[in-house]
């Protein structure tokens, strides 16, 4: 039902035809469902696993490299189909294990809303499925319940919910029975309750107004459906580094596949272009790739930052924009008591044994002000703390004052033992106010605390400056004056309450909100976490903006922006409403890289708000721990979760989770990220300088009309064992120590670019060149075909294995490197050149491969012509570091 919170009780049930005494009848309950369906929430199937593996196979890589594979069985050389259809496999079954675990947010969404109810139907209360309510039940919830449906309240006793995971507000919310205004923005709909969200006390009855996708909740899940996160950035560089790749092999086996069937042997001619698109496609790229993000996934693990997706590795490192949450991402999601008010002063309770004044002189009646103060917040309490370390139970509120009166040696037991508790006036919304009352041996005790403006408004006198008893008459310009000191703590982000007393000797039934003595206030937060500042300072040097965005009152954010440097002291104000975000973005780029707060932001807002930085060309990283947060962590380039706190749906909606709920641990993973796409980038090119050199070699041979010297199946050998393990072993390395302190790279631009394209092929060619020495040198010296195929895969083989060490920066040293001091690249190194010189000895290997044994006169021409290109390439690498050095 529309606006169903500005309604009146009465009103709203005549609308819904039922009376809250009775409830629905079964026949009518028949009824309504049929109109209104379940009450739960729908999910996208998921898809199935022969989707997921058909997936694999849909790219113009396996389209190419099929291709290939078949022309190969249509002339009878079966074994480098075979070989090309293992690889294929191995690629799938890859891509298959990573896709295949399924997004699970909306079956947690529907979790959220598989529980029981209880009812009244036909004048007697039953307990019934969730999924089983329709519109107009009258539902009845207790403290610990989690609402059902979305319910407007017609009775309540003392009734608060904790909305945090749909609304962000960090703390319970009152509620209320009478109608609040229909302009009412979700958080402040105090007349609702919400489905998924928990009563955190009280009691209280209300009326389904709304159920499965109408409902607040439904209202998200649909917002999680519509967002689309989209291919990662290394998905995109990769899939357009494939698409390149297609179609330059395309082009190239096309021309030396025509100047070959021009001669005599078109049989050769077809081998020649199978050779070409095999060598041309660097099959181990993607294993690698693969690789090394798992090899990510496990570093980011034990910083505690658990990532979903293999692609968000590599993501962050990209990332612009930092979107996070506020309540216990940038906080502890703990309320601490901060300042407390009395006649005597103000108080700052940085050490709560040893409270420090603001005053220059302490005064013995303003400890005892301090303590009585403290002493009524402590007896006025429903909340439960065993000891000051522990979270304890109940209202956050009333833990913090438990916290502060237990550091201050105020025990609620011991206290209890002196005053035992006779008579409790819950938390009312009218009165906005609480009150015990208690027994002693001087008569009893009215505890009071709650709302400053209804606890002064009830008081007649206030404790005085000058004595723990002495009591002064409270007039207007004294409540005036003490609004006002509730105003500047609530200015600094505090909560403000206010506590009050009064005793009568005979009487405790009497009534608590008049004649009350005042006796100061209370300021509360939930402080800052003591990493966050560091973390966001670690931010600014990186070129990375962060960005608040919460559910809770602009005062509370800013001041906790400022507390973790956020914000500075004579910045502008760029706090933006949520009501106001869409003509932020409205106003363009300029507009909304101004703010640096938004607050009181709805589920759909802060869909909208990823969707514009996102627009603006920003990779976003977006932190979140409620299902408010879903749709915008999925929406994200890199949705980041909080695995202490966060709700299953939030977790799922993430690709990546914080074990530890730091904020730091995010900086520590952007880190990773940045290392991570510098070594995909240099194994990339030491892959495809690599391959470079297999086609030129091909088809140079081909356009000279010289033996072929690469078989497919030797290229296969070559692409998929020794290239495999030396980029992996580059892709090991650690990285720049000051890798932070650089600005996020472009993030358009490509995995790679023009300067290392130029790279790649002057070192290919140097490759090539190698090669083709040795094929000349054994060609001119009469040596039979298998001879000369055997000297050029050694040789292609053993100066790509030496190639790794061009793979170190230009600038670095010539023996002690970057690449030098890998252990896993001299690992590779010896490995490989195992893999590589063993074949030819072993006759089933030497057969599959078409290699012979070579003499002492082929491998003198191996070592010559291997070793060749790598002298040539560290050579040109200190002539040009030279040439750049400043003179």
């Amino acid at each position: 039902m529309e606006h169903a919170h500005a309604l009146a009780c009465d009103d709203l049930t005549r609308r819904l035809h039922v009376a809250a005494a009775d409830g629905l009848t079964e026949q009518e309950v028949v009824r309504r469902r049929l109109q209104h369906g379940p009450n739960t929430i729908a999910s996208r199937r998921a898809a199935n696993v022969a989707s997921v593996l058909l997936h694999q196979f849909l790219s113009p890589v396996v389209f190419l490299l099929g291709a290939a594979a078949a022309l190969a069985v249509a002339f009878d050389e079966h074994r480098e189909a075979a070989a090309i259809v293992v690889v294929l496999a191995i690629n799938a079954l890859i891509g298959f294990a990573t896709e295949l675990k399924a997004a699970r947010s909306m079956e947690a969404l529907r979790e959220l809303g598989s529980r029981s109810a209880r009812v009244r139907r036909e004048g007697h209360v039953r307990l019934i499925p969730a999924e089983d309510l329709v519109p107009g039940d009258v539902v009845l919830l207790d403290a610990g319940d989690t609402v059902p449906a979305d319910l407007r309240l017609l009775e309540i006793s003392r009734l608060a919910a904790d909305e945090s995971t749909l609304t962000g507000e960090s703390v319970p919310v009152e509620k209320q029975v009478q109608a609040v205004s229909a302009a009412a923005r979700l958080q402040e709909r105090a007349s609702m309750l919400f489905r998924g969200t928990a009563i955190a006390r009280g009691s209280g009855v209300g009326v389904v107004v709304a159920t499965g996708l109408d409902t607040e909740l439904g209202r998200v899940t649909q917002l999680v459906e519509a967002a689309d996160p989209g291919s990662s950035p290394l998905e995109r560089k990769l899939a357009r580094l494939s698409t390149q790749l297609v179609w330059a092999t395309i082009c190239l086996a096309a021309v030396f596949g025509a100047i070959g069937a021009l001669g005599d042997e078109p049989r050769i001619a077809v081998a020649a272009a199978i050779s070409l698109a095999v060598a041309a496609i660097p099959e181990g790229l993607p294993i690698v790739a693969t690789l090394v993000l798992a090899r990510g996934m496990w570093r980011m693990a034990r910083q505690n930052a658990l990532v979903e997706r293999l692609s968000a590795v590599e993501t962050l490192g990209a990332t612009t924009v930092i979107l996070t949450d506020k309540t216990g991402t940038l906080t502890e999601n703990r309320m601490t008591v901060r300042r407390l008010w009395t006649a005597s002063g103000e108080v700052d309770m940085v050490d709560v044994r040893e409270p420090r004044r603001h005053s220059e002189h302490r005064r013995p009646q303003a400890d005892a002000q301090v303590a009585e103060l403290l002493r009524v917040a402590v007896l006025c309490n429903d909340a439960s703390l065993e000891k000051a370390s522990d979270a304890g139970s109940g209202d956050p509120m009333e833990v913090a004052l438990l916290r502060a009166g237990m550091n201050a040696g105020l025990e609620r037991s011991a206290l209890l033992r002196g005053h035992r508790t006779v008579r409790k006036h819950a938390f009312d919304a009218a009165t906005k106010m609480m009150a015990t009352v208690h027994e002693s041996a001087e008569g009893f005790l009215f505890a009071v605390k709650g709302a400053p403006e209804a606890v002064l408004a009830a008081s007649v006198l206030a404790r005085g400056e000058h004595g723990e008893l002495a009591e002064l008459a409270l007039d207007a310009g004294a409540r005036a004056e003490w609004l006002a000191r509730a105003a500047r703590l609530a200015q600094h982000g505090l909560r403000v309450i206010a506590c009050a007393m009064k005793t009568d000797r005979t009487r405790g039934d009497a009534a608590p909100d008049d004649g009350l003595v005042f006796l100061g206030l209370i300021g509360m937060d939930d402080p800052a976490r003591a990493d966050v500042a560091q973390a966001i300072g670690d931010c600014h040097r990186a070129g990375i903006r962060v960005v608040m965005v919460t559910g809770d009152h602009a005062a509370t954010a800013r001041s906790v922006a400022k507390a973790v440097g956020l914000v500075r002291e004579g910045d502008g104000d760029g706090i933006v409403e949520g009501r106001k975000i869409e003509e932020t973005i409205a106003h363009g780029a300029q507009a909304l890289r101004r703010a640096s707060i938004f607050a009181r932001v709805s589920p759909a807002e802060k869909l909208a708000l990823v969707r514009a930085c996102q627009a603006m060309g920003d990779v976003v990283a977006m932190t979140g721990d409620g299902v408010n947060d879903a749709p915008a962590l999925r929406q994200a380039d890199i949705g980041v979760a909080m695995g202490l706190r966060g709700t299953e749906v939030a977790r799922e909606a993430a690709a990546m989770v914080l074990l530890d709920d730091a904020f730091l641990t995010i900086v520590r993973a952007i880190r990773e990220g940045r290392v991570i796409f510098a070594n995909i980038r240099r194994f990339a090119m030491y892959l495809l300088s690599c391959n470079l050199s297999e086609v030129t070699t091909v088809g140079l041979a081909m356009v000279l009309a010289l033996p072929l010297p690469l078989l497919p199946l030797q290229i296969l050998y070559l692409n998929l064992v020794t290239d495999v393990f030396p980029a992996f072993a580059l892709a090991m390395g650690e990285g720049d120590a000051r890798v932070l302190e650089r600005p996020p790279r472009d993030p358009k631009e490509p995995l790679i670019g023009a300067r290392q394209w130029v790279t790649v092929v002057l070192q290919g060619l140097t490759l090539a060149a190698g090669t083709f020495a040795a094929l000349a040198a054994m060609h001119f010296a009469g040596a039979s075909r298998a001879e000369s195929v055997t000297v050029t895969f050694l040789t292609l083989a053993l100066a790509q294995l030496w190639h790794v060490f061009d793979m170190r920066q230009a600038r670095s040293g010539l023996f002690v490197n970057e690449v030098t001091r890998n252990p896993w690249v001299w690992a590779a190194v010896v490995s490989c050149a195992l893999l590589v010189i063993a074949p030819p000895y072993f006759p089933g290997a030497a057969s599959l491969l078409h290699l012979v044994p070579p003499d002492a006169r082929m491998w003198a021409i191996v070592i010559a012509c291997s070793t060749g290109p790598v002298i040539l390439i560290q050579a040109a690498m200190l002539v040009a570091a030279r040439l750049r050095r400043p003179r």
